[in-house]
């Protein structure tokens, strides 16, 4: 689907606006999940939740909106993967207790929970602190604090970035 041509569509930027340790507040994981929605379809067979219907999900800082979620757990009915789709998905989550909230947008997040790995189609969109990432699609490792983003194949929609300038220190 994706062209991947790397003199001209890809761009692998490490977000100078993260830290090398991009995780959810510590305490997110610990926080009850809120989940309101028009309609739910569980299939516990299948370990998969379908969510319709201006979704919305919270788990202490982590917000996720979508026209339809869905939600796949393993056989310990731990969450392994959550998988929106929305005019536009919407999520954010603060990294850490003194950083500024990460947000992203686009017509699908796919967020694979245990790699900390978000790839995000169709007019992708991730920004924090006013840095800003755009493209067809951007694969976000929050782990490794790494954003790749990439042109759609006849290049109608190019990537483009705005990084903020950073303060010094001391000064």
């Amino acid at each position: 689907m994706f062209q991947l041509i790397r003199s001209r569509s890809l761009f692998l930027f490490t977000l100078l606006c993260l830290s090398s340790t991009t995780y959810a507040l510590p305490t997110d994981k610990d926080q009850p999940i809120y989940v309101a929605a028009d309609r739910a379809s569980i299939d516990e067979n299948k370990g998969i939740t379908i969510y319709t219907g201006n979704v919305e999900i919270k788990q202490g800082s982590m917000v996720l909106k979508g026209d339809q979620v869905k939600l796949y757990r393993n056989a310990d009915g731990t969450v392994e993967r959550i998988l929106s789709n929305g005019k536009p998905a919407y999520f954010e989550q603060q990294p850490q207790a003194d950083q500024a909230i990460t947000y992203a947008t686009g017509q699908q997040l796919d967020y694979k929970v245990a790699t900390q790995l978000m790839i995000i189609t169709n007019e992708a969109r991730i920004e924090q602190a006013g840095d800003q990432f755009t493209g067809a699609k951007i694969q976000y490792d929050m782990e490794k604090a790494q954003v790749e983003a990439y042109s759609d194949n006849n290049q109608k929609q190019r990537v483009h970035m705005v990084i903020q300038p950073r303060s010094k220190s001391g000064s």
